[in-house]
């Protein structure tokens, strides 16, 4: 089987959220920096759209719980490339209500070679931005 259509083979993302107000606060935010615009606006939802592929925020009335949990089964972060500047991100980010996470290790939670910022939005949902490859370097030991 191939991918049809844009190329690609992931068509959306939908995340149920808690809170669609304080969710695009947080979420339009970032995907607006990462340079999604946005796409649909209905009643319980919103969705930001880059090229072929979308993510959609939705506070449906179907909801069963208040709080995702990355830690259990199913969805526990989305990856997004980072062409911009991954230090500028994470120093916004706090003022659109993400905190990053593993500081401590920051920005190489992933590993030595793997320049990322993990990010945690006020209902639990987890992002990596991963900086784009000939983007800073990691530090060579003396």
């Amino acid at each position: 089987m191939q991918a049809v259509a844009g190329g690609g083979f992931l068509h959306h993302v939908e995340l149920w959220v808690p809170d669609l107000a304080r969710a695009e606060r947080s979420w339009g935010w970032l995907l607006t920096r990462l340079g999604a615009e946005p796409f649909q606006s209905f009643e319980h939802g919103r969705s930001w759209r880059s090229g072929d592929t979308y993510v959609v925020l939705e506070q449906s009335p179907a909801l069963t719980g208040d709080r995702h949990d990355r830690r259990s089964p199913g969805l526990n972060h989305l990856a997004f490339w980072v062409d911009d500047d991954l230090d500028t991100l994470v120093a916004e980010a706090p003022a659109h209500g993400w905190t990053l996470l593993f500081p401590d290790r920051h920005p190489f939670a992933g590993g030595p070679d793997h320049r990322a910022a993990y990010l945690e939005d006020a209902d639990g949902y987890e992002v990596e931005l991963v900086s784009s490859p000939g983007t800073r370097k990691p530090p060579q030991p003396s």
